[in-house]
């Protein structure tokens, strides 16, 4: 193959890594210079000795975890920004955590996931991650408009509407959650639409089972998945289904062991830490909480980049649940909503491909409150509020729930 986004994804795996840490010193330079929070973490670090992947590892992570705490400290981005970095919107992830976006083309480096998947120039997308507040839509977006796509900004929900436009305009490709796709797919079959003009679709937010990845191959459409965090963008895409993900071009990746700052060998599954060559905003070993390992090996595709088994788990107990982060913060919220709640814990499982959220609240039989429906209703209006997805509330005598420290207990298999 030689059809590449980038000509130089197809360079020698040892040229590149020359090429990103003869870069290193420099961007830790500027980050110093520019980046009050990093003026702080690295006072003590001389950036022209940080040139190789063992000195990298020297230097002390920053976790997606940690970015609630720190920006409210120093709101809103908690001086991670460059004073002389563009930003042309500010979104507001589930957490509450703040991103920002500088409007150039391609900034979320997007493109390359697209192209991998086969979309090209002229090709219709319909883009089904949301717009409002999260930049996940924005994410897509740009990414399908570098590769000379035309992109309908559907965002999610409202299927009726969504399969109209597929019947009336007739895209070539989708992009959004793979569920979503599914409940796409589902529902023009159950009322006898045709949508077969989706032919391809590149997925993102949620795990994507082979069984799922099955129907859609089923149905005539070629998935391929990106995986991008608001906070960087894309780290890492496929270009052959189930065959690992190819990390993107411009970042340095790190699997580390969790809690630590030590690297984890070849193989071995740890937390993915990212290092993103971004003026804007210079993100240095930052821990995203996905588990993953690198996949030995270079793909069929030509590409010679490092490959990553996919997402395995989080490192910590927060979830990604309909393409939306939960932190266990936010279930602490809830449970402080109300009274006579003593502990709450938040299941996380999935039926037929749909992530479904049914919160666990331990409740006080002898609080004068009695209203039992009363306090249900406010807690699931809370639940909602505070992650911005819907589930199930149900109350359980005191002492059910076990006392292990979990507040997610994420359920859902990931084959």
């Amino acid at each position: 193959m030689t059809d590449f986004y980038h000509q130089k994804e197809n360079i020698s795996a040892d040229v590149r890594e020359q090429t990103l840490f003869s870069r290193l010193p420099k961007f830790v330079s500027l980050a110093k210079q520019q980046s009050s929070y990093y003026q702080a973490l690295l006072a003590d670090i001389n950036a022209d000795n940080v040139d190789s992947r063992a000195q990298l590892a020297k230097l002390p992570i920053t976790r997606k975890s940690d970015l609630l705490r720190l920006q409210k400290l120093r709101p809103p981005l908690a001086g991670i920004n460059t004073q002389s970095g563009n930003v042309s919107r500010i979104f507001q992830s589930p957490g509450p955590i703040y991103e920002l976006e500088n409007c150039q083309q391609d900034w979320w480096r997007m493109g390359q996931a697209f192209y991998a998947a086969g979309f090209r120039a002229d090709d219709l997308v319909q883009n089904c991650l949301s717009y409002h507040l999260t930049p996940g839509g924005f994410i897509l977006d740009s990414g399908a408009r570098a590769c000379g796509c035309v992109v309908i900004p559907a965002g999610p929900g409202q299927t009726e509407q969504q399969l109209e436009l597929i019947s009336d305009l007739k895209p070539q490709g989708y992009c959004g959650t793979p569920s979503f796709l599914s409940i796409l797919l589902n529902k023009a079959q159950a009322q006898n639409r045709d949508i077969s003009s989706i032919k391809k679709a590149l997925v993102t937010g949620e795990a994507l089972p082979k069984a799922l990845r099955a129907e859609f191959t089923n149905a005539g459409v070629e998935v391929l998945q990106a995986y991008a965090t608001a906070d960087i963008g894309l780290i890492a895409y496929e270009s052959i289904a189930d065959d690992g993900l190819i990390i993107a071009e411009d970042l340095i990746v790190e699997i580390v062991r969790p809690g630590s700052l030590e690297p984890v060998t070849d193989g071995e599954v740890g937390e993915v830490v990212v290092t993103s060559f971004n003026r804007d905003y210079p993100l240095i070993r930052f821990a995203t909480g996905d588990l993953s390992a690198v996949k030995f090996g270079a793909s069929a595709c030509g590409r010679t980049n490092i490959r990553i088994q996919g997402w395995l788990g989080r490192a910590d107990q927060t979830t990604k649940i309909k393409g939306m982060f939960v932190h266990p913060e936010q279930i602490e919220r809830v449970r402080l909503s109300v009274e006579a709640v003593d502990k709450a814990r938040l299941i996380v499982t999935q039926q037929n491909h749909q992530d479904k959220m049914h919160l666990q609240c331990e409740f006080d039989e002898n609080s004068p409150i009695r209203e039992k429906e009363l306090l249900i209703t406010a807690l699931t209006a809370n639940l909602k509020q505070f992650t911005k997805l819907n589930g199930s509330v149900e109350l359980v005598n005191i002492g059910s729930l076990k006392d292990d420290g979990k507040v997610i207990d994420d359920q859902r298999t990931i084959t």
